[in-house]
């Protein structure tokens, strides 16, 4: 970064600020008052993270110095229109009253919009401990159930109102400068040179930086914070269908075929001969399959660090805890992702979290290979059942074309409560009974993905329940509120006809959120896997590593169903426990977790190998293996291969 910032042609400030280029002082005033809110929300940012102790006090020079340069660079990019539209705007308009006024105005909303703008990125960093990334640019794609839950989640109109009041008193201060700015005269020739001068900064930052630039690699949070968000988002914007093998590291085609089905090779799968993808293979199972309905509640944010049965002492998950108590509990279980629709690919395809977007939202979707695929072809109806409208992120498109019969709100009865993400859990498993029981009647097969809403911002919920805050109870009342609706879910589930021969698979979406210094923090991917099915399936605890891409092929393999997969994830209970992985991704970071060793790749081809204690639950520099480097990203870089030429399927 500061190479780059010290080749900028510091001579565009002369030309900026001569006495006949006045008309430019629009630039300088726009440039301070942004740099200033981005300053000032970064220091901000810095203390609340110094106090939290997710950065060390040595690091704030470094965070502060880097985040100027930052700032700089972004002031270039959002300083440019305006400098185009003062040189290019006649001189006859310029001097207009109406000219003037509408100057005036946009002017006053460009100030209002910069210091509302440090409202948000603190917001923000609340929610993702990031600057904008890949999540912002997907949340704009749906502004109204967005907009909505931040204006419940968030004291917005407060936020508004303060950045409206000190909009007015920065009006009020520069108005003789405006007024000056707006009533210079000057000719084009006389305005050509400052706007070169920006052009030629802005080439030079262009090709000298980018989003890594400032990164010191050594703790994730403090390089967020030093980061500038407006460069930040417009970065995830533009790289946000990304070619894998362009960004990131990768090996030879042919090599990554032979390391991936070598990794998910197991005793009682055989690869099919002359298929069109490498991992085509034939999973067998000795003895008659259980034909049982199955049930995924795919839970909201419902990360391990809040459930009794995976060391949590609130006392948070008394139903959930039970239900575990009769349960095959996985007690090392993974999220690939820090987003709904990265569980979604995962649980539903088995696919890995290929940068930068999900499969779930992306295009050519259709057709892939997925649970739904198998489970169709073993007698079962598939069903996804969704609280909110799954219009959002895709869903209902992806599923609907992927062999699911979706039903969303809108299929839904008057539900007795209701937030901007959706009906409530406890009305969402009532509309998913009255599914259940229509096919029962029709003598139809249950399997069934129902991803629920209630557990996350604003966390708003039915009144009467007890222990849980009908409003403003946060996350701690979002998790009760969970695990109510939870156990009222297997409650109802006894009653029911179909309860014998029913297996409950229960795990989360992904952790609450994202925590830790680590570009890839993997306490905060920790989560809930059980599977609760008294009759068929004997109460244990299983510590081998799991990721949820095994969910289905493990879920599987317990159901006994001999198929043909291309599934990425494997039977985590059919082979040795020192075979499995774990696959993460977290904004542009992706890692492969193996044998306590984290394979992490970052933008640009930048690569880290890392060391990881469960006890201390912290990282440390690894030895370079080229052979785990390899595996790593054979596994991501054929993932994207199949995605892209739409093989992800059997034939």
């Amino acid at each position: 970064m500061n190479t780059a910032v010290q080749r900028l042609p510091w001579g565009a400030a002369s030309a900026f600020t001569g006495s006949t280029h006045r008309r430019y002082m629009l630039v300088w005033l726009i440039a301070g008052i942004y740099c200033t809110v981005s300053g000032a929300t970064r220091i901000v940012l810095a203390l609340k993270a110094l106090a939290a102790s997710q950065i060390a006090g040595s690091e704030l020079a470094t965070i502060l110095l880097t985040g100027t340069a930052y700032d700089l660079v972004a002031c270039l990019y959002l300083c440019a229109p305006l400098v185009m539209y003062l040189l290019l705007v006649p001189e006859r308009l310029y001097q207009r009253r109406a000219h003037r006024i509408a100057v005036w105005i946009m002017f006053a909303f460009a100030v209002y919009g910069l210091t509302y703008l440090g409202a948000v990125e603190y917001f923000f960093f609340d929610e993702f401990n990031s600057r904008f990334n890949f999540v912002a640019v997907e949340y704009l794609i749906y502004p109204h159930e967005v907009f909505v839950n931040i204006w419940q989640s968030y004291p917005v109109a407060k936020a508004l109102i303060a950045s409206g009041i000190v909009t007015a008193l920065l009006l009020w201060l520069l108005r003789p400068r405006i007024a000056r700015a707006l009533t210079a005269h000057s000719r084009f020739s006389r305005r050509v040179k400052p706007a070169a001068w920006l052009l030629a900064a802005l080439a030079v930052v262009h090709l000298g930086v980018d989003i890594n630039t400032g990164r010191a690699n050594r703790n994730r949070v403090a390089d967020e914070i030093a980061a500038n968000g407006i460069y930040s988002f417009f970065n995830a914007a533009v790289n946000n269908h990304l070619d894998y093998t362009q960004f990131y590291l990768h090996v030879g085609e042919a090599e990554a075929a032979v390391r991936v089905r070598r990794l998910v090779a197991q005793p009682h799968t055989t690869f099919l001969a002359d298929a069109r993808n490498p991992l085509a293979r034939h999973v067998q199972y000795a003895g008659a399959p259980k034909p049982l309905h199955v049930v995924v509640l795919l839970q909201e944010s419902l990360g391990a660090e809040f459930v009794g049965t995976y060391g949590d002492k609130r006392g948070l998950t008394p139903n959930l805890d039970r239900i575990a108590r009769d349960s095959l509990v996985f007690t090392n279980t993974y999220a690939t992702g820090t987003r709904t629709v990265r569980g979604m690919e995962a649980v539903a395809a088995s696919f890995p979290p290929v940068p930068a977007e999900s499969i779930v939202k992306r295009q050519h979707n259709e057709g892939m290979f997925n649970w739904s695929t198998v489970m169709s072809k073993n007698g079962y109806s598939p069903t996804f059942i969704y609280g909110g409208y799954g219009t959002f992120d895709n869903m209902n498109y992806y599923f609907g074309n992927n062999g699911y019969r979706v039903v969303d709100r809108t299929d839904m009865d008057q539900p007795g409560f209701s937030n901007i993400w959706g009906v409530s859990d406890e009305d969402l498993f009532r509309n998913a009974f009255r599914v259940f029981d229509e096919q029962h009647a029709r003598g139809e097969r249950i399997f069934s993905i129902v991803m629920t809403t209630s557990n996350h911002k604003p966390f708003t919920f039915p009144a009467g329940i007890e222990g849980v805050k009908p409003k403003g109870g946060g996350r701690e009342a979002g998790i009760r509120y969970a695990d109510y609706a939870i156990g009222r879910f297997i409650e109802q589930l006894k009653q029911k006809p179909y309860f014998d021969d029913t297996m409950v698979v229960i795990v989360a979406d992904h952790g609450a959120r994202v925590y830790g210094r680590e570009d890839i923090p993997l306490p905060s991917y920790e989560i809930p896997f059980l599977v609760y099915s008294p009759k068929h399936v004997a109460p244990r605890r299983t510590d081998t590593l799991t990721s949820q891409i095994d969910v289905a092929p493990t879920v599987l393999g317990l159901l006994n169903i001999s198929y043909d997969s291309v599934f990425f994830g494997r039977d985590v209970l059919a082979d040795a426990a020192d075979r499995h992985f774990a696959l993460l991704n977290h904004n542009r970071d992706i890692a492969l977790f193996r044998n306590g060793r984290l394979e992490g790749f970052g933008f640009r081809n930048t690569h880290t190998a890392k060391n990881y204690d469960p006890l201390t639950r912290g990282q440390s520099a690894a030895e370079p293996d080229q052979d785990g480097m390899k595996d790593a990203a054979s596994i991501y870089q054929l993932a994207y291969k199949l995605y892209a030429n739409r093989d992800y399927r059997l034939h």
